[in-house]
């Protein structure tokens, strides 16, 4: 055999391992079933949200988006932590995609509700929020009164989930193009 061929031969059978790897059945566990069912009853849901970090407000949006697509019913977000001066016409510019993104999601049904309390904490006042944001009384109180009416709550913290694979295992990451 010529050193060409051993190359092509041993480099096939190294980037063979991982894929390899990959399919075998390492555990003694099995493979996971697959339930991809529809949900067909309604579920009205409230998020519970409390942010330091306002870019959160990405992750929220596309969790909304994606439970929306497959579940039917109503969506109220209740913001009453720092990510209110997000929704202060004064931050416009400053936080306009996260802004944007959000008046979508408005225009799609989700229903965003502000805590008073939280709002004049952060040193705001109502004619200061953006139009599509309905401030309550109380943010833990608007929780408590949806909650009894039936809502679900979710607490919406949410964390990037894209390429966490990589992390034990970069071998497998395929390559940038």
């Amino acid at each position: 055999m010529t050193l060409f061929r051993h190359v092509v031969v041993i480099s096939a059978v190294i980037l063979a391992v991982p894929a390899f790897a990959a399919d075998r059945d390492i555990t003694p566990y099995g493979t996971a079933k697959v339930d991809m069912h529809k949900y067909d009853k309604p579920i009205n849901r409230v998020y519970d949200v409390n942010y330091t970090d306002p870019q959160h407000l990405n992750g929220l949006a596309n969790f909304i988006t994606n439970v929306n697509k497959v579940v039917p019913g109503k969506s109220v977000v209740v913001l009453h932590g720092p990510e209110v001066r997000v929704f202060a016409k004064e931050n416009y510019e400053k936080y306009q995609g996260l802004v944007d993104k959000m008046a979508g999601l408005a225009k799609s049904g989700v229903d965003f509700r502000m805590c008073n309390n939280a709002m004049h904490g952060a040193g705001f006042e109502s004619n200061d929020i953006v139009g599509f944001v309905t401030i309550v009384p109380a943010g833990f109180a608007e929780l408590i009164d949806l909650e009894s009416k039936g809502y679900q709550p979710i607490v919406a913290m949410v964390t990037p989930v894209k390429d966490s694979r990589y992390l034990d295992h970069p071998e497998l990451k395929p390559a940038a193009k």
